[in-house]
């Protein structure tokens, strides 16, 4: 199975600063969040197919590129919302289908409660959005319901992610890239990334407080 894949940049240490500091603000976390984003974007969609496409420049006359295969775009509800925006910017014709998640508390593992995948015609590649990849539970229980719909390619986009949720996705769903920003430590006893960053989708939807 393959390795992930580690972006290494001191650019990716900078802005996982921001996010892990407690003193963020909402809108500082999810700006450092479209940041990371955009390294992932760049680090997966190294190898996406293209095809020629003609075009004529104000000077002349000549040969483009454009995406060869529908791009599907996967958001994990809800902080995978936040890094659907910085994806539609990087590849303006993917399609955005959602998948609904969360974590049970007693079990820490996933319950689905949406699914907007439609019966037929799946697309080419999807990229699964989710900002922390900790037990894994939701990454397989996503990768699974592609497959199911006939993804052919499926990579898991993840800004910090966890060794025990990394083994999971690989055991399960072996062919299934993983790019992340950050392979932290290990996961505490309450089933959160450490150090990680704390609850990404309060954070990300200034909802610490409720």
């Amino acid at each position: 199975m393959p390795a992930p894949k580690l972006i290494e940049h001191p650019l990716v240490d900078c802005h996982l600063t921001v996010l892990r500091d407690k003193n963020t603000s909402s809108s500082e976390f999810r700006s450092a969040v479209n940041r990371l984003s955009t390294l992932l974007a760049y680090s997966a969609t190294h190898d996406l197919q293209t095809t020629e496409k003609p075009i004529e420049t104000p000077i002349q006359k000549m040969l483009g590129r454009q995406l060869l295969h529908r791009i599907g775009l996967v958001p994990i509800l809800r902080a995978g919302i936040g890094m659907v925006e910085v994806m539609l910017d990087m590849i303006p014709t993917s399609e955005v289908w959602h998948l609904g998640l969360y974590r049970d508390e007693q079990t820490a593992e996933p319950v689905r409660y949406y699914s907007k995948l439609p019966e037929k015609a799946p697309v080419d590649v999807a990229f699964v959005l989710d900002p922390m990849l900790a037990t894994g539970g939701s990454a397989v229980m996503a990768c699974n319901a592609l497959k199911k719909w006939g993804v052919p390619l499926i990579k898991m986009l993840s800004i910090i992610s966890a060794p025990e949720g990394i083994q999971r996705l690989q055991e399960e769903c072996p062919d299934v890239e993983i790019h992340t920003c950050q392979i932290d430590l290990m996961l505490n006893e309450d089933k959160f990334i450490v150090p990680g960053l704390g609850d990404a989708g309060d954070r990300i939807f200034n909802t610490t407080g409720q």
